[in-house]
């Protein structure tokens, strides 16, 4: 299958999980090529500053420096970074100039006659047009047991509640956020992992199952399970007090 990724320049776990994705992935299948978005990390397409400001005020400056330094080593390391992982692939990063419902976008994304669309932090909210592209669809992996913690950072978010699972679900993207059929789902304990060590975790295990998926929609068998709103749960961007009490639980970030 002919195959288009759609992502966002993310630069502290992209790269490592995209390279997994590739090594697992079947020679029959091809990666034709990249879409990359604007890093947006916590789901807003904000300006920098703003996003910076948040991120510290909210999670606290350890934090922010921890991840301040993760990130100016990544742009400062070129070889790293995604633009070095695409050709080094030879695969097409494809620029859009507007929102990828556009149908200028649309019709750049068709010129690539991709069979599979795959969303890997994708960070748009895709519309009919693009969900219904590609011949064998477009999927998406969500790094939790779906219907369960819908949404923004949940890795935070099941360590801030004390769970004692998580997982990941690789699922049809419809209109909805995280609400599509499930093709494949993956139960994960998290044990006394850091939220680092545990988003780490889930995207090898995410990148695992996205292969799977892709052999199991090649093959035509599909069997999805229910992605039921009614036993839902949703988290968007956290608070400050989300943060004490993940803290007071003794959580850690990394």
């Amino acid at each position: 299958m002919r195959i288009v990724i759609i992502t966002q320049d993310e630069p502290f776990y992209l790269r490592s999980s995209l390279q997994q994705f590739l090594n697992l992935l079947p020679e029959k299948h091809q990666v034709v090529g990249c879409v990359v978005s604007t890093v947006s990390p916590f789901g807003k397409q904000e300006n920098f500053l703003k996003k910076a400001l948040q991120t510290l005020n909210v999670f606290g400056i350890r934090f922010f420096l921890y991840y301040s330094l993760k990130f100016i080593f990544a742009i400062l390391n070129s070889s790293k970074s995604l633009d070095s992982f695409l050709r080094t692939n030879n695969i097409e990063k494809i620029l859009l100039d507007k929102s990828i419902n556009n149908k200028e976008s649309i019709e750049i994304i068709k010129s690539y006659k991709p069979d599979l669309l795959i969303s890997i932090l994708g960070n748009q909210i895709f519309k009919n047009e693009i969900i219904n592209l590609a011949p064998k669809g477009c999927i998406n992996l969500h790094t939790a047991l779906l219907p369960k913690y819908r949404g923004l950072m949940p890795t935070f978010w099941v360590m801030k509640n004390d769970e004692k699972y998580t997982g990941v679900s690789v699922f049809y993207v419809n209109e909805g956020i995280d609400t599509g059929p499930i093709i494949v789902q993956k139960k994960v304990e998290i044990g006394n992992r850091t939220q680092e060590e545990l988003i780490k975790h889930t995207k090898m295990i995410g990148m695992k199952s996205i292969v799977e998926a892709v052999e199991i929609i090649d093959i035509g068998n599909v069997e999805t399970l229910e992605n039921n709103n009614e036993d839902q749960t949703y988290f968007s961007f956290p608070k400050k007090e989300d943060v004490a009490i993940f803290k007071k639980r003794k959580k850690k970030f990394f």
